[in-house]
């Protein structure tokens, strides 16, 4: 079982030396932390890892810092998830009703830039939880 701990809906500013501080004030120990940055403008996105040395000291930092208000917000810590396989391509998709994907740019035309990740739907009137929207912010 891991023991690394997802802190999410962090503000822009903290970084890795932030929470370190914050740990060390409140006794806490973590072998390493790793705040997620957007590697285009190196902007943080909200969230961080921290890997604790056992389970015992994973769910200590997660009591002390889950619905921790910090500024505007309250933070969110979880057990974090193991990363998803990447899974290949199916085949696309043709036939009625599906649009077809579009031809090759014209000459001198920039290239396409495409974004990963995928697009997520809600289905019904379930709200969504912090969690998930910070999860589905990183995948």
């Amino acid at each position: 079982m891991s023991s690394t701990v997802f802190l999410g809906n962090l503000p822009a500013w903290v970084t890795a030396d932030d929470i370190k501080s914050w740990l060390v004030a409140e006794n806490l120990v973590a072998d390493s932390v790793k705040v997620i940055r957007n590697p285009e403008t190196q902007e943080s996105k909200g969230f961080a890892f921290i890997e604790a040395p056992n389970d015992e000291e994973m769910n200590s930092i997660i009591r002390r810092f889950d619905r921790a208000p910090l500024e505007d917000r309250m933070l969110r810590a979880n057990q974090a998830q193991p990363p998803r396989a990447k899974s290949a391509r199916g085949p696309v998709p043709s036939g009625p009703g599906v649009t077809p994907a579009a031809g090759p740019a014209p000459a001198g035309a920039p290239p396409e830039r495409r974004r990963g990740g995928r697009k997520h739907r809600r289905t019904g009137n379930t709200p969504q939880s912090a969690f998930a929207e910070e999860l589905a912010k990183a995948l």
